[in-house]
């Protein structure tokens, strides 16, 4: 039974991702996933750059084409969770970033969210012409591996980054 849907943000959603912000903020987790929500100022300069990194013509410079989910809980409408997929690898997202990041807010984490997200995601990769997803996580996140894993993920390597292991997962696209 699927418990959330994935949707395109829109200013309908703007008081939940700032609260989704802040939440990431107060426990000092990473917001992988976001497409840079922690560096924007406002939601509207996000929502701006989420709607030009979604097409090939108006991608920032230095970026790839993306397109940017939120997973809201479809029985009360609550953001859990956000995933961004990266239509194309650059060699930082071939070495360390992937094809896909997400995030789930730590009150709703342990909860199945982020296997499920993933695999809508996987779906999407789909629609979109990806065959094989990247998808990478730091070694010390045991959680975020199994749900790479439970997806269909196989392990290809692991690679030093900044003192850190990322590993890579591929992921076939059905």
């Amino acid at each position: 039974m699927q418990r959330i849907k994935l949707v395109f943000p829109t200013q309908e959603y703007k008081d939940q991702v700032l609260e989704y912000r802040n939440e990431f903020e107060i426990n000092g987790d990473s917001m992988d996933g976001t497409a840079g929500l922690a560096n924007k100022k406002d939601f509207d300069e996000w929502l701006s750059a989420l709607v030009d990194n979604s097409k090939e013509e108006t991608v920032r410079e230095g970026l790839v084409q993306a397109t940017t989910y939120l997973a809201i809980r479809i029985s009360d409408g609550r953001l859990v969770g956000m995933i961004n997929i990266r239509h194309k690898l650059n060699q930082y997202l071939l070495n360390f970033g992937g094809n896909i990041g997400y995030s789930i807010r730590k009150s709703e984490r342990r909860q199945g969210y982020a296997k499920e997200m993933l695999g809508l995601a996987l779906e999407k990769c789909k629609e979109i012409g990806i065959e094989k997803a990247l998808v990478t996580c730091n070694k010390t996140n045991i959680g975020s591996a199994k749900t790479i894993l439970s997806n269909g993920g196989v392990l290809e390597n692991e690679v030093p980054e900044d003192g850190e292991i990322t590993q890579r997962y591929w992921i076939s696209v059905k």
